[in-house]
């Protein structure tokens, strides 16, 4: 029976950042992960450039049932704290919009280095081992696999969701949790392309537009590109919103999200022999802006059109109503929302508050970021802290 200080399971973003900082600080970490090798969501990341951060990181960029929960690790383990590490290794970054920070070369870079970390503070890493059987005694967590036991008075669960199961992922966090008495938020798919039926139907077949927009659902609000697929809706503005939408709700699309109210109206006084359709076609791919029109239904010059028909379809085409009929679920979505719940963990060392030395972070925890960086600020706040209690 191996024994060390701190068993961590999973080698992601949350799990090597807590391993390397563990065996900084003279732990001796053993780390799990059922993959054949580490990273593998890092990997894919940010287009196989990882987007690693974000600098406008704050609290209110995160969903989970207790809104409060993640300012105590974002506060102690900042996106400059990250990038601090990423400059001592000498990778080269850049900003994109929104904050967003990648690397230059490959996401590579970024797994090589928290392995670097990790070899630095002489963590031992398991890969291609999967996990058999946790168990916990009156002082210690027991952790088989295929090719070891080991036990050690700390355990740490870091594997992530169910999001992108052909990477490997699977819900063994929550199983584990449930094991233990944790309390789990219903997981659910969140970052994720959104699927159109009914009368919507007919938008699918716009596969491969795109165009600026603003998505709401409820009193959220994201202005990013929109992009229609064979399947529905995705790009940017919808993923975001996907991680607020629940089955049966409707989300509106704002497609001219520039224009003051009364533009309709406007249009028709200086340009009364223009239509509706040669207005949409300056502003938006062309394909689109027939398919606006075709639903909306007002053909011919605006000096025709009745202003009260002009009102109506300006409203329209800012809150634009779809009513998805789901989601393209865990096979597609970034992230996972839901997890293990807060109310069973301290926000400060991401321990289990009724199973002393059991903690849990990044993705298994029910705190989930918006698209941009946010998720790996999580990942390395959470493993940050509890690494802090190793």
């Amino acid at each position: 029976m191996e024994r060390y200080d701190a068993i961590i399971l999973g080698a992601g973003a949350a799990g090597l950042l807590c391993a390397a900082e563990a065996g900084r600080r003279g732990r001796r970490v053993l780390v799990i992960e059922q993959a054949d090798r580490p990273g593998k969501k890092i990997l894919i990341s940010g287009g196989g450039r990882c987007n690693f951060t974000n600098i406008n990181t704050a609290p209110d960029k995160y969903l989970s049932a207790n809104p409060h929960f993640a300012k105590s690790a974002l506060s102690r383990y900042t996106p400059q704290d990250f990038l601090a590490l990423v400059e001592r290794h000498g990778i080269a970054w850049h900003e994109k919009t929104l904050g967003q920070l990648f690397c230059d070369g490959s996401a590579r870079q970024i797994v090589d280095m928290l392995l670097d970390e990790c070899a630095r503070g002489d963590v031992t890493l398991a890969c291609g081992e999967a996990i058999s059987d946790v168990s916990k005694t009156e002082s210690s967590f027991a952790v088989s696999t295929s090719g070891r036991s080991a036990t050690a008075p700390a355990l740490v669960i870091a594997t992530g969701g169910p999001s992108i199961p052909k990477m490997g992922a699977t819900g063994f966090a929550y199983d584990l949790a449930r094991k233990f008495g944790l309390k789990v938020v219903e997981p659910r798919p969140a970052l994720v392309p959104l699927t159109l039926g009914g009368e919507d139907v007919l938008f699918r077949d716009l596969s491969g537009v795109a165009a600026d927009v603003v998505a709401r659902c409820g009193r959220t609000a994201f202005r990013e590109a929109a992009l229609f697929t064979h399947r529905g809706l995705s790009g940017p503005a919808i993923l975001q919103i996907s991680s607020y939408w629940r089955n049966g709700e409707e989300i509106g699309i704002d497609f001219l999200p520039d224009r003051s109210e009364g533009w309709l109206l406007e249009s028709k006084r200086v340009e009364p022999r223009t239509s509706l359709r040669q207005l949409l076609r300056a502003a938006l791919p062309d394909r689109l802006a027939d398919t606006l029109d075709d639903r909306i239904g007002l053909a011919g010059p605006l000096s025709g059109l009745r202003d009260a028909d002009l009102r109506i379809a300006e409203q329209r085409l800012s809150d634009w109503r779809f009513c998805p009929n789901g989601s393209e679920g865990f096979a597609k979505a970034e992230v996972t929302a839901g997890g293990i719940s807060t109310a069973e963990l301290s926000s400060k060392t991401m321990e289990a508050r009724r199973v002393p030395g059991l903690h849990a972070i990044g993705e298994a925890v029910d705190v989930t970021g918006w698209l941009g960086g946010y998720n790996f600020q999580w990942a390395w706040a959470s493993g940050w802290a509890a690494a802090q209690a190793l």
